[in-house]
């Protein structure tokens, strides 16, 4: 990696840059940091043992409510083109999946999943993969750039059975959207249970991702009509122990038609604040985790380089004590030795291999063994040799088996490991903080973010 980053950028960024918001590029940027195949941070942390996920590109939202309650009808109007069809029966309608990009595209169900990989465990939930469709489009309208809309089936009561699943999988669904719409229609079936029940059981985990709107207010008669109805829904909702809390609200919203003008409030920007709202939350979120899983992989590496130099001076200890034992068992054996040449060899032929100083120094340091092993008989004399052996056996078994080194790094592993510190350190974090003054840079003036 040689701690510098690589520049991957595409060739025709450039040019494309014009039409891509400040929030996009923030977000592609954190992408693309992770995702690098050669240096970035999916990589760098897999190669100290930490699992990270990239962040997304864009929010996902869903859309939930009783059948014809406006859902598709509201994402053709947040993007300004016809893309969902309205009114479809509900016997064939499925998870469509609402994103922008390059061109006009339909997938199927295999290339939906294909194009979101983290929604691949929908194949476990049985009959979804064929009730999977997504619709690419090029507008701009709005934040669509940055969003991605889940159109889920109509709910109703009675004995209507579906393909699949629908009330768990839009519960798992709730698990990863980052905001959940909840449509009633005051036409249809506001009151439907399983709506309830499955909004009940999101609100128990996820309760800040709902939000609730009167869906279709204009069609609701006059304001009497149009209060009824909402109260009616209200209470309903509040029955419900986990729905039950303070600040419920629950906008009135409809699709703006010049040609049939309604005195009815609309507070349908309501939702387009509150879609805007949940990027900018996003945005500073990825750019929060974007500095955690730094830290993260800054504190795996200095750990890993910590224990090396721990497990070096560990190793060094015990390969002290390796060799004191090690010559400590070979000297008893050649103590033995120079007893033996001591007792047997003739002092002049020492004298003369030694020389007098030399015999003298040996006489002097073997002189109390020899006087202790003539004390003794022959047959302790031989019991003593055979224990001094065995003894001698015994410490070079240790010094071999209780004081082996562990691995260390080697200097290459050592100096790339340090590579990677760096570059995360200044250069990953340096991207942050820069894109993080982009972000502010929308909102406040440079005097203040000097401050």
């Amino acid at each position: 990696m040689s701690g510098k980053i690589k520049n991957r950028s595409a060739a025709n960024a450039e040019s494309i840059s014009g039409g891509v918001s400040c929030d996009e590029r923030i977000l592609r940027d954190c992408h693309e940091v992770y995702t690098d195949p050669d240096s970035g941070l999916i990589t760098v942390a897999e190669s100290v043992g930490v699992k990270l996920l990239p962040p997304r590109k864009k929010i996902t939202v869903m859309l939930m409510g009783n059948h014809s309650a406006g859902k598709s009808s509201f994402i053709n109007w947040y993007v300004e083109e016809h893309i969902q069809r309205t009114g479809v029966a509900i016997e064939t309608q499925g998870f469509s999946f609402v994103t922008s990009g390059r061109k006009r595209e339909s997938l199927t169900g295999n290339a939906t999943l294909h194009l979101y990989p983290h929604f691949k465990p929908l194949q476990e939930f049985k009959g979804v993969s064929e009730y999977l469709s997504t619709e690419i489009c090029t507008s701009r309208q709005k934040r669509f750039s940055l969003v991605t809309f889940v159109d889920s089936p109509g709910l109703v009561d009675g004995d209507m059975k579906y393909p699949f699943d629908v009330d768990k999988v839009i519960m798992w669904l709730g698990d990863l959207c980052d905001l959940v719409l909840v449509f009633f229609d005051p036409m249809g079936q506001a009151l439907c249970k399983r709506t309830l029940n499955i909004v009940e059981t999101l609100n128990e985990t996820h309760g800040d991702r709902l939000r609730f709107y009167l869906s279709k207010a204009d069609e609701a008669g006059g304001e009497s009509d149009r209060q009824r109805v909402m109260m009616q829904i209200v209470q309903e909702l509040c029955k419900r122990p986990g729905l039950n809390k303070c600040g419920f609200d629950m906008p009135t919203i409809y699709i703006p038609n010049p040609n049939k003008p309604s005195r009815c409030v609309n507070q349908i920007e309501e939702v387009c604040r509150t879609i805007e709202k949940t990027i900018n939350q996003t945005v500073q979120n990825t750019l929060n985790s974007l500095e955690k899983d730094c830290e993260l992989i800054s504190e795996a590496i200095t750990d890993r380089l910590s224990i090396d130099r721990q497990t070096t001076r560990d190793n060094r200890r015990a390969r002290c004590k390796s060799c004191f034992l090690t010559l400590l068992g070979f000297s008893i054996p050649m103590a033995l030795l120079a007893l033996l040449v001591l007792g047997t060899v003739s002092k002049d032929l020492l004298e003369m291999a030694l020389g007098r100083q030399g015999l003298e120094a040996l006489s002097l340091y073997l002189m109390p063994v020899v006087k202790l092993f003539d004390s003794l008989s022959a047959e302790q004399q031989l019991y003593a040799g055979g224990g001094l052996v065995l003894l001698s056996f015994l410490l070079l078994l240790i010094a071999r088996f209780s004081f082996r080194t562990q691995a260390t790094l080697s200097s290459k592993q050592k100096r790339q490991l340090q590579e990677k510190l760096e570059y995360v350190q200044e250069v990953v974090k340096s991207k942050k903080k820069k894109l993080y003054e982009e972000y502010l840079r929308q909102s406040v003036s440079d005097h203040d973010m000097d401050l």
